[in-house]
């Protein structure tokens, strides 16, 4: 039997992933506001759609990946007037009160909602080794999975209720976010001092300071090519997100507001659409010093 499927949002995560789920045992069909994204999907078969609505009325599962709350909210709007869709899978990173809302109009619809934001960068989504959350009704989790697993390599279901993958995806973004701030800065310092930052790098890999932003993100830095693929602003966005949750839940963030401001700094002088990795440029110039290979 052929699956119903939707995907809304074929950004660079949402493309990857929705490439993940085209198959002849798959009638996709997507939505996007650019139309080129679209077409590039109809040219491997998928069904091109007019609207968010469209895709809810010829699917039975949709997946959303997209920008921001108010964008997933909106959508969300107008899949809850869908003909077809059963089981909405919110993969965008909003924050537990977003998603609990749209959880909340969607039910009122009789549509299942999966709070199902994944992690692992762009690189993670083409290779599909991305991290998998998934928060909601047990049957409804169940019913994702196997797509979830299709897209990526391991799912992690933190619990039945509609948020609580969002405040898992918001810890993880916390730590990633603090991380590199405070990687870059310690490599500013080491370059500084006449370090090589291809050793340095190594030893940190070999020894207790390793961490994605040492394993992949540093080497955008070293070769200049500030291509990691995601920009600064949705970081910005995330790590915002992630304190306004700790904020209700009354648990200090010391250390990681220190890092909020630089993200925040960052956004607001002229880098907001730079990639993540050319965080170190700004932390370089208040150095400095250059994280540079030193023969590239």
């Amino acid at each position: 039997m052929t699956a119903k499927l939707g995907f809304i949002g074929l950004g660079q995560m949402g493309a990857p992933m929705a490439a993940r789920l085209l198959g002849p045992d798959v009638a996709l069909h997507v939505y996007d506001p650019r139309p080129e994204a679209v077409a590039a999907f109809t040219a491997q078969g998928a069904i091109g759609c007019a609207s968010a609505r469209a895709v809810a009325d010829a699917a039975e599962i949709v997946f959303a990946c997209l920008p921001n709350g108010r964008v997933s909210e909106a959508v969300a709007d107008e899949v809850a007037e869908g003909g077809a869709v059963r089981l909405h899978a919110e993969m965008s990173t909003i924050g537990r009160a977003a998603v609990e809302g749209i959880a909340a109009r969607l039910a009122g619809r009789g549509i299942a909602v999966v709070d199902a934001p994944i992690s692992g960068g762009p690189a993670g989504a083409r290779a599909g080794t991305l991290a998998m959350l998934a928060a909601g009704a047990p049957e409804a989790v169940a019913r994702l999975r196997p797509w979830q697993e299709r897209i990526g390599r391991a799912v992690f279901v933190l619990g039945e209720r509609p948020g609580q993958a969002q405040v898992m995806k918001l810890v993880n973004n916390l730590v990633f976010a603090a991380n590199m701030v405070a990687s870059f800065e310690a490599l500013a310092m080491g370059a500084k001092a006449g370090l090589d930052p291809e050793t340095m790098l190594a030893m940190l890999n070999a020894g207790t300071g390793r961490s994605m932003v040492t394993e992949r993100v540093a080497e955008e830095v070293l070769t200049r090519r500030f291509g990691f693929g995601a920009a600064i602003a949705v970081v910005d966005k995330d790590v915002t997100l992630g304190l306004a949750e700790a904020a209700a839940l009354d648990v200090p963030m010391w250390a990681i507001e220190q890092a909020a401001r630089v993200w925040r700094f960052a956004a607001g002088h002229g880098m907001a659409g730079e990639d993540i990795s050319a965080l170190a440029r700004l932390v370089e110039g208040w150095a400095g010093a250059e994280i540079r290979a030193r023969q590239e």
